[in-house]
């Protein structure tokens, strides 16, 4: 169906909706599946959408018309919604603590860009103009009128390239469950069928929670109170990351066990930014650092990688004294805090631990929380990097951002693979001094935003 709707941007972007179909699975839900009860992990995050997006140029390596494109890619989303089931479900109100898995179906949005995908490519995650690249307003807030939990849009732009846009609902899943999903259905648009042989390894494994019987708490949000927020992306190739690496293994006691690139990115982000935040204000303020990990493989009976839901657990790094900051300290709290994650009895266990670990950083009086919070998310190493829909690898991820409600780090690998680029949040005034740390350029090959 022809939408013949326009939205103009900017001084020359023109979008225009082609169409718009609901997509439903290829199989009936099976009767004893059609309620799906969300994990007691699950019921802690909000029905609030995750919005990623991959880039794919035009290199001659996929000859079909973009209608033809389409239509291949609708019949495979059919074919992958069978698998990942509960996504084209829905969620019967925001606190309903279980999806209707009533195959109502996924949004399939197709439009047309008139601007260069490159444009896209490297604009900032929090650029207003990504909105209209995914459906139905599904980018990164609460809807509670929308009840879908899961939307796909395909935007074809002048050059030829395509953006294959996906929002999928946090109550259904972190971004490894989405990053798995892009995965799944890619393959299967390239391959065909969820039974060849190169897709089975990405089908779907669920933990079917028993019902908790009640509704989910409305959510809270931790608010700094800050309105004047900034972004800048910084790229960190792997050849510095590597000496980081080093600088940081010279450092340590002999024995020690080495440190990830993403580890010693995190802890010199960290530091810049305490110590930039200390120039600002004239004096040190006690800190912290939180690092939401994937806990997968932390169970005493490890879950596959793609498992779906939200298998989250914060780490909490303490900086409560300017001597705590030196790259060293910050990488071995965080190479502690890592360690203790092992042995995870349950999904229950895990849920208690992020509930203990919220009430603190919602009470400000509590002896553990610190004056600044910073959040580091990594999606480095996520399977979303290799999705070949049949005509390449992307070029390009981006996690789209409604609003920069707090300071932090949004990590992820560089589209070639030959480094990790950082999104840094930042006060305006506090991120004036960090672009322009020394230390922290040295390991930086060029300031995107």
């Amino acid at each position: 169906m022809t939408m013949g709707k326009l939205l103009q941007f900017g001084r020359r972007q023109i979008h225009t909706i082609i169409s718009r179909e609901t997509i439903k699975p290829s199989s009936p839900t099976p009767s004893h599946l059609h309620r799906y009860n969300l994990s007691s992990l699950d019921q802690l995050f909000q029905h609030t959408y995750t919005p990623l997006i991959l880039f794919y140029p035009n290199n001659g390596n996929y000859t079909l018309p973009a209608q033809e494109k389409a239509h291949v890619m609708k019949k495979s989303l059919s074919k992958s919604l069978s698998q990942y089931y509960p996504f084209a479900g829905r969620l019967p109100t925001p606190t309903t603590p279980y999806v209707d898995c009533n195959d109502e179906g996924v949004v399939f949005v197709e439009a047309r860009n008139d601007c260069h995908l490159k444009m896209f490519q490297h604009i900032s995650e929090t650029d207003e103009t990504l909105e209209h690249l995914f459906p139905d307003d599904m980018v990164c807030y609460n809807s509670p009128s929308n009840t879908s939990l899961v939307g796909v849009q395909l935007n074809h732009f002048s050059c030829g390239g395509v953006g294959v846009a996906v929002s999928m609902s946090h109550v259904i899943g972190d971004g490894r469950t989405l990053g798995a999903f892009f995965s799944h259905w890619a393959s299967v648009t390239r391959y065909g069928s969820t039974d060849h042989q190169e897709v089975l390894p990405l089908n779907p494994h669920f933990i079917h929670s028993p019902s908790t019987g009640s509704l989910m708490p409305k959510a809270q949000v931790i608010n700094q109170g800050h309105t004047n927020h900034v972004a800048r992306k910084f790229v960190f190739p792997n050849t510095k990351l590597i000496d980081l690496k080093n600088k940081v293994i010279a450092m340590a006691a002999a024995g020690s066990t080495p440190p990830t690139r993403v580890d010693v990115l995190t802890s010199l982000l960290y530091k810049t930014a305490v110590t930039a935040t200390t120039t600002k204000s004239g004096f040190f303020k006690p800190s912290c650092l939180m690092i939401p990990m994937d806990i997968r493989k932390k169970f005493v009976q490890k879950l596959p990688q793609t498992t779906v839901g939200n298998f989250l657990l914060g780490m909490i790094v303490q900086t409560r004294h300017m001597s705590e900051t030196s790259l060293s300290v910050i990488v071995e709290e965080i190479k502690k805090e890592k360690s203790q994650l092992q042995g995870i009895q349950s999904v229950q266990h895990a849920a208690e631990n992020i509930t203990s670990l919220m009430s603190k950083l919602r009470n400000g009086d509590s002896e553990d929380v610190a004056n600044t919070l910073y959040v580091c998310s990594s999606f480095c190493g996520f399977s979303y990097n290799q999705a070949d829909f049949g005509w390449g690898k992307p070029v390009g991820a981006t996690l789209a951002l409604k609003s920069l409600d707090n300071v932090g780090f949004v990590l992820k690998d560089t589209a070639d693979g030959d480094g990790i680029e950082a999104l840094v949040i930042l006060e305006e005034e506090v991120m004036e001094i960090f672009q322009n740390d020394k230390e922290m350029l040295s390991f930086s090959h060029m300031n995107l935003i």
